[in-house]
């Protein structure tokens, strides 16, 4: 056989083995079952790296859906119309320390976090878990909060997504147990991961922007709806 010819044939069967290659991978993809392909897009437990949507981001979508900056709790009466007042803590969630902010949100953000609350609650159901409340750490800042948040925490902002009614901080350090009775215990890890697959969804549908933040232990986290 001519040197031509050699060459011929370990071109042929170099090109048989890639086209049956791309088959066998074209074949494997279309037969596997739809819900392994979405565990792709599982949250993979990287917290700073899914979740480090920097502080304009917030920002810029807090102004653009957001109210106009409240100066002092009296003020909330002047945008009312433009706010919701969130639901009693229920078994959804529970305030921690809210002493520097007002349980108000504007509609989307109100529904952003009550989904977030409910879609964790069953989360924790369908895993045959113990039912806990998220924590929720902050919510809206009026000016005055603020000024009074700053002389205690020198890493707040005086330019804070919060002001704009679009911006919530949820712990991922502290959970309320709702059974009491019940004996079996989640530890925050654990916990922090089921919270963190919830969040990592609503980040991929586009809803909101979310920070992981160390110091304060919290997911600080900003609607996005209609951005």
């Amino acid at each position: 056989m001519s040197m031509i010819r050699i060459w011929l044939f370990v071109f042929t069967i170099l090109i048989a083995i890639g086209c049956s290659k791309d088959n066998k991978q074209q074949e494997t993809e279309e037969t596997i079952p739809v819900d392994v392909r979405k565990r792709k897009s599982k949250f993979a437990g990287n917290y700073n790296r899914e979740f480090n949507d920097l502080n304009q981001l917030h920002l810029v979508s807090a102004i653009k859906n957001g109210i106009k900056p409240l100066e002092t709790r009296d003020d909330t009466v002047h945008q009312i119309k433009d706010l919701v007042r969130l639901p009693d803590e229920l078994d959804l969630y529970k305030s921690y320390n809210i002493t520097h902010s007002i349980p108000y949100l504007v509609p989307s953000a109100a529904k952003l976090f009550i989904d977030i609350a409910q879609t964790f609650r069953d989360s924790l159901y369908s895993k045959e878990l113990p039912i806990y409340k998220l924590y929720l750490t902050s919510i809206t800042r009026t000016d005055e909060d603020i000024v009074r948040l700053t002389k205690r925490n020198i890493n707040a902002s005086d330019n804070s997504a919060h002001r704009y009614g679009t911006t919530f901080d949820i712990s991922w350090k502290r959970f309320d147990k709702v059974d009491e009775n019940n004996h079996d215990e989640l530890f925050p890890d654990r916990l922090k991961l089921v919270l963190a697959q919830v969040l990592f969804d609503m980040k991929n549908k586009q809803r909101c922007y979310i920070k992981h933040e160390r110091k304060q232990a919290c997911f600080h986290i900003t609607v996005r709806e209609n951005d």
